[in-house]
């Protein structure tokens, strides 16, 4: 799909969201507003997950708060992008924080729009998945900052002082990298860590959605923009880089000419990025012991919030 054929195609009527069949609908939603209404999960807990097998080490609820954190982002970015709105004040927890920035994208090409649509609504539901699952333990959504947060990554990549990732489709398939091959390697280097097998197996689930994400997002940057989305795609790779640490870990969409649609090791397999690793891109710090910043100006809510 080249810039031209974007340009060109008329942008369709807005699109309904995908529909949930009404057992699904029941499922997600409806276990979701019982356990907001009561403050109890539906599935509790489980025992394996409730304590860390040692002190230095997160529990599993530590573990999914810090998803929960990472996913709010995701479902704010992607829902108002193709809705022009946020999440529900349900979805958002007890006492959410705010989110500043975030518009509807002037959408050019109906197939884009439907592919961003999908991942709002998986998006949703992952946040829905771990409020049920935590019950009251969930933590509430914290401070997102989509403008500036989002702008402060494309100067680190030397994108430019005005970027706006809800200005073009091109823009937001950029915005969503940033944060997908992030999110990716999170659940991969989350995963050792997982005790019950019953969340190391759902942890496991949402991965493979989110690496669907990221190959659909990858490959769609590769092919819409030429040569301008592959630099910047590269660039924002780049600045990821240099923010978690000293090792050459990330892998932009093109290496040596040649399309690089999945970021992967010698053996093909995705690679890990600690907690740690994960917040010093998303506060935008190169730092230790930082607590805020960036896409959270407050910082992420929970026990994992220090770089």
């Amino acid at each position: 799909m080249d810039t031209q054929e974007t340009q060109t195609v008329e942008e369709a009527p807005a699109p309904a969201l995908p529909s949930l069949s009404r057992r699904s609908l029941l499922g997600v939603l409806g276990g979701g507003a019982i356990a907001a209404a009561t403050g109890l999960a539906l599935s509790p807990v489980p025992a394996d997950a409730q304590a860390p097998s040692d002190a230095q080490a997160p529990s599993d609820v530590d573990i999914f708060n810090f998803a929960l954190n990472l996913e709010s982002l995701e479902t704010e970015y992607y829902l108002r992008g193709t809705t022009g709105r946020g999440m529900s004040d349900a979805d958002a927890g007890r006492n959410p924080g705010t989110v500043n920035g975030g518009h509807m994208v002037p959408w050019q090409n109906a197939d884009l729009r439907q592919f961003m649509e999908e991942v709002a609504q998986n998006e949703l539901a992952h946040v829905r998945y771990y409020r049920r699952v935590l019950g009251r333990d969930a933590v509430s959504r914290p401070a997102i900052d989509l403008a500036g947060g989002f702008a402060a990554a494309a100067r680190a990549a030397g994108l430019g002082d005005n970027f706006d990732p809800f200005a073009s489709e091109m823009n937001f398939f950029l915005g969503g990298m940033l944060m997908e091959d992030v999110g990716v390697t999170a659940y991969k280097g989350a995963a050792p860590l997982i005790k019950s097998k019953k969340f190391l197996e759902d942890a496991a689930g949402i991965l493979a959605v989110e690496g669907y994400h990221m190959g659909m997002v990858r490959s769609m940057l590769f092919r819409m923009g030429g040569a301008k989305a592959r630099r910047a795609a590269n660039a924002i790779s780049d600045a990821r880089d240099r923010l978690d640490g000293p090792e050459d870990l990330d892998q932009g969409i093109e290496v040596n000419g040649r399309a690089n649609i999945v970021p992967t090791d010698a053996d093909a397999k995705a690679f890990s990025r600690t907690p740690q690793q994960v917040l010093r891109i998303v506060y935008l710090t190169d730092r230790s012991g930082v607590s805020g910043g960036g896409l959270f100006p407050n910082g992420m809510n929970g026990n994992l919030r220090t770089t």
